[in-house]
């Protein structure tokens, strides 16, 4: 038996659209999000990192260097916590703790999502861009490929992936009128300020 089975969306695979399409969403995440846990499955077997957690093999596959056991866990993690962080009745977010500390940071909410926006033009190639808390204060992050917060002991409150797979079919080549669709529309701003430390 798998160690790590593919988590169910919390939506229909239609419920994202028109911002993402069920085209996408059937192959981002039945086609890419369930090859990255079928073939970590495969790499871990009957290895150390077959007792441990998504966590833990992403922190100690990233730190050894073990480039397939990462590229595939860190994908693995990226993409769930991608899935869960939108909502189809995403909302312009409200006064919260969260906003009050995008404000501090950003100094408003557009300016942010200006930014975020600005830094995922800015990942060459493949990649993500998150949304990161550090010393109380919040900060953006451009990784390629599988890198994530979590590899470089950061917390991560949301992130968007801009691997071409992930908005190609909807938005052709502009990644960033994808990413800003997704800030202003889909963003699940409750579940992002509950991962606040």
């Amino acid at each position: 038996m798998s160690k790590f089975l593919l988590p169910t969306l919390p939506y229909n695979e239609n419920s994202l659209s028109p911002i993402i399409s069920s085209a996408t969403v059937d192959l981002h995440y039945g086609k890419h999000h369930q090859a990255y846990y079928t073939m970590l499955n495969n790499l871990i077997e009957n290895s150390e990192y077959e007792s441990m957690s998504l966590d833990e093999i992403v922190i100690k596959s990233f730190q050894e260097k073990q480039q397939k056991i990462f590229n595939n866990a860190g994908q693995a993690w990226n993409h769930n916590l991608y899935w869960n962080q939108m909502s189809p009745n995403g909302k312009t977010i409200i006064q919260s703790k969260l906003s009050s500390k995008i404000e501090e940071s950003f100094e408003s909410f557009d300016n942010f999502v200006q930014q975020f926006t600005t830094a995922s033009l800015g990942v060459f190639g493949s990649g993500w861009t998150w949304l990161v808390e550090k010393d109380n204060t919040l900060a953006i992050m451009g990784l390629p490929n599988a890198e994530n917060p979590l590899a470089y002991n950061q917390h991560a409150l949301m992130g968007i992936d801009v691997w071409e797979h992930a908005y190609y079919l909807d938005y052709k080549n502009l990644r960033g009128d994808y990413v800003k669709a997704i800030l202003e529309n889909l963003i699940n701003w409750d579940f992002v300020e509950n991962r606040l430390s």
